[in-house]
């Protein structure tokens, strides 16, 4: 763990070299360590944003809430009408680049109207081994990454996690609703809260690692390979099919290469 905490310690350098930070805080692995290791740095010249919208289930809204509440951490919650971003509900490729700008504008106007001097991101070094158009609006902004600068990956940021008693070590990786439709498939309300409950009915019955992706009228799912066959005991598949009909699918499917981050991407990939 030495090579770890070496970059531990120069995350939390970064991060007093700030003086103030913002945090966009999603309540997954990546923006509670980094939310935690700034308020454990810099105290209450740490401040944690967190957007509110359609893309995200209200559940981890409610999570942000309560880590804030439970940790004494300021917690500022905005709301941001995503879909009317211009260009974002047709699902264009450059969908992320289009709503992450618009979301940390807003969350670097409340870093100003709190004071906060700088405006930080959770993103990690395996985020630059996918197509994330997110990212260039990230860096256009001037938004800091301290993750990425501290050379951190995804597993040391779970083991760090855990070490520190982080609720969120193991916690299921997470990506917003908007990313579960085929590009140039019009996102709407209603498809997402589709995907929401679909996703939600599975999560209650114990599969952790998930995806319901939607291409028209056909929710394609992931899961690790792991739990592929606990689908198919007893009558949970075709529970599972009855319910995904009812919420508006015609077709039901698993996807044999099973979860995996950014699928959707693969076409732009392969290219």
């Amino acid at each position: 763990m030495d090579a770890i905490h070496e970059k531990q310690a120069r995350l939390e350098a970064l991060l007093a070299d700030m003086g103030s930070v913002a945090v966009g805080f999603s309540s997954g692995v990546d923006s509670t360590f980094l939310l935690k290791t700034a308020h454990k740095v810099l105290g209450d010249n740490a401040l944690a944003v967190t957007v509110r919208s359609c893309f995200c289930p209200e559940r981890e809204t409610r999570e942000a809430a309560d880590f804030c509440a439970r940790e004494g951490i300021r917690h500022v919650t905005a709301d941001v009408a995503v879909l009317e971003i211009p260009g974002v509900a047709a699902n264009p490729p450059d969908r992320c680049y289009l709503c992450k700008k618009a979301l940390f504008e807003r969350i670097g106007e409340i870093a100003r109207q709190q004071g906060a001097a700088h405006v930080a991101e959770g993103s990690n070094m395996d985020d630059l081994g996918d197509y994330r158009p997110g990212l260039a609006a990230v860096a256009e902004l001037g938004i800091e990454s301290p993750l990425r600068a501290a050379g951190l990956y995804k597993a040391e940021i779970r083991a760090l996690s855990r070490e520190m008693g982080l609720p969120t070590w193991d916690k299921p990786a997470f990506a917003c609703l908007a990313s579960r439709f085929v590009y140039g498939e019009t996102i709407t309300r209603e498809k997402l809260a589709m995907v929401d409950a679909a996703e939600q009915y599975l999560m209650e019955r114990g599969f952790r690692q998930l995806r319901v992706r939607v291409h028209g009228d056909l929710a394609r799912i992931e899961l690790e390979s792991a739990d592929m066959a606990r689908l198919f005991r007893d009558d949970t598949a075709a529970q599972l099919d009855a319910w995904l009909r009812q919420l508006g699918f015609r077709y039901v499917t698993l996807d044999l290469r099973g979860y995996r981050t950014g699928s959707m991407n693969d076409p732009l990939l392969d290219h």
